[in-house]
């Protein structure tokens, strides 16, 4: 009996250790097998290329002119101050041999000042000011650029015509009428009459209408980014 205990004990122990390596083979090998990237493993996606690659940044430096057309007719008379104002870069803006910005590309503003002439004196006023470039693939880019402004030519030559043709006139009739104490008071009265004229009507307006050229001169650089 006590052989048959000792001969079962020793099998139980061999059965043992004949499973032990299998076991420890098994959890050895299972951390190698999970290091194998599969087939649809996110680990072998190649990477990104980042899209930097293919443009390289631009500076425009403050003072570069813009070729702007206008698309917005704007006028002393039709304007008012914040009014927005539209155009378009008749000729591409090219820095070092490369185009930053197309032919087309959209410029807007918004007008500065609008003041219409006075009666008696004063001239039409017209200013306005871009602070937006579209750039294709960026959308809009903030900008800093002068004012551009228009004013109306003087009248005072064309004033003087009006206010002395009457009064050449009234002097006309005054010497026919009254001899030389006429002509001088036929000059007043014909004088006054032109000058009533004068005051009662305005200068002349200044306008742009659209397709009028414009010169942008930015005023503090821009940074956008062309195509390497």
């Amino acid at each position: 009996m006590k052989r048959v205990i000792i001969f079962g004990s020793s099998l139980a122990l061999v059965l043992a250790c004949a499973k032990t390596p299998e076991a420890t083979t098994v959890a050895l090998a299972a951390p190698a097998e999970s290091a194998v990237p599969t087939a649809g493993s996110a680990s072998t996606a190649p990477a990104a290329v980042p899209s930097s690659a293919s443009v390289r940044e631009v500076t425009l430096p403050a003072g570069t002119i813009l070729p702007v057309t206008l698309d917005t007719s704007v006028g002393s008379d039709i304007s008012r101050v914040e009014q927005r104002v539209q155009g378009h870069l008749r000729q591409p803006i090219v820095r070092n041999g490369v185009e930053v910005v197309p032919a087309g590309a959209a410029v807007s503003g918004y007008v500065t000042s609008a003041r219409r002439p006075g009666r008696v004196k004063g001239r039409g006023y017209i200013a306005m000011r871009f602070n937006q470039i579209a750039v294709p693939g960026e959308g809009n880019t903030r900008i800093s650029t002068a004012a551009v402004s228009r004013m109306a030519p003087a009248t005072k030559g064309k004033d003087a015509i009006e206010i002395l043709a009457p009064a050449a006139g009234g002097a006309v009739v005054g010497r026919i009428v009254g001899g030389k104490k006429g002509a001088a008071e036929g000059a007043l009265i014909g004088g006054g009459a032109g000058t009533a004229y004068v005051l009662s009507t305005r200068g002349k307006e200044v306008r742009l209408t659209q397709g009028a050229p414009l010169s942008v001169r930015l005023t503090a650089p821009v940074t956008l980014h062309a195509a390497r």
